[in-house]
């Protein structure tokens, strides 16, 4: 972790490319790709934006303007939070999500890239029963900030929602999204996964917590360090919430219909077992960009 002094912002006795947007953004590129961040040129241009309320296109117009000492002095308080590890997301308050823009905060997770994988599954299941028009009715369990439900919703006109989840922070958050997203055809209730719910479901979605308790403590800081733990912990072998999804679905779902779940790392053969074992029928994982096992459908056969 870096203190202050040791964020190296030009200042006045700089040279005049090294006080301009371009050059701070090359100085904070370099800081950051030397503290081992994993996109040390995107989190400077999305934090140089951000300190500065200017988007992609106009940091680009505006490379060349050189920067006031207010404006290299917010954009340094941005950088010394990334050096100590805090996402991007949190800092800026949001994250991209389906090509929605969701608001973030420390109650829910950060949605990343590889949930995505959760909708692209869905509706491949959705549109291999041609159902994709239809009035369909979904739940999301343990909806954070509404991503899923979210996301689906805008690809599904016909379609209305119910999110779970325990934390009363996080469905406040997902109301706030769903209304700037104008998505009135979602609803948010209060209970541990499925428990208030009644169905009947034509698709249910999940990114339960799943990392066993152990590992919590070996994952990178900018998640044990700034994610709720309660949105990762998924007991001694990281199976608790798929067992209490599994157990509720067959009684929710609609006959064909389909339950799609976010995988762990190493669980698509447990998580199977499982959803065999109260007989649903899985499909074969979908994978997410990094070749990984990410998305695991079944469908009712009732």
């Amino acid at each position: 972790m870096m203190a202050d002094a040791d964020i190296a912002m030009p200042t006045r006795r700089g040279t005049r490319d090294e006080q301009t947007i371009a050059g701070v953004r090359r100085t904070l590129s370099k800081q950051f790709r030397a503290a081992g961040l994993d996109s040390p040129e995107l989190d400077a241009r999305i934090l140089i934006g951000h300190a500065l309320a200017l988007d992609h296109a106009t940091l680009a117009a505006d490379a060349s303007r050189v920067l006031n000492a207010r404006e290299r002095d917010a954009i340094a308080a941005l950088a010394q939070r990334r050096l100590s590890r805090e996402p991007v997301a949190r800092i800026v308050g949001y994250k991209e999500f389906w090509s929605l823009k969701l608001s973030v905060d420390s109650s829910t997770l950060v949605p990343r890239p590889e949930t995505e994988t959760v909708v692209e599954a869905s509706m491949a299941a959705i549109d291999a029963a041609g159902l994709r028009a239809q009035p369909l009715r979904i739940a999301d369990l343990g909806t954070g900030s509404g991503a899923l439900l979210l996301a689906l919703l805008a690809e599904l006109p016909n379609a209305t929602g119910i999110g779970t989840d325990v934390s009363v922070g996080a469905l406040s958050l997902a109301r706030n999204n769903a209304q700037r997203h104008e998505h009135t055809r979602a609803a948010f209730v209060a209970c541990d996964m499925a428990a208030a719910l009644k169905g009947p479901f034509d698709l249910i979605v999940s990114n339960p917590p799943y990392i066993a308790s152990g590992d919590i403590a070996a994952l990178a800081p900018e998640v044990r360090h700034f994610e709720p733990r309660a949105a990762l912990d998924g007991g001694a072998d990281g199976l608790d919430f798929y067992r209490s999804i599994v157990a509720a679905a067959p009684s929710l779902l609609k006959p064909r219909g389909a339950l799609v779940l976010e995988l762990g790392a190493g669980q698509t053969q447990a998580v199977t077992a499982l959803l065999l074992q109260a007989g649903l029928a899985p499909s074969p994982p979908r994978h997410d960009l990094y070749g990984q096992p990410r998305a695991l459908s079944a469908t009712a056969s009732r």
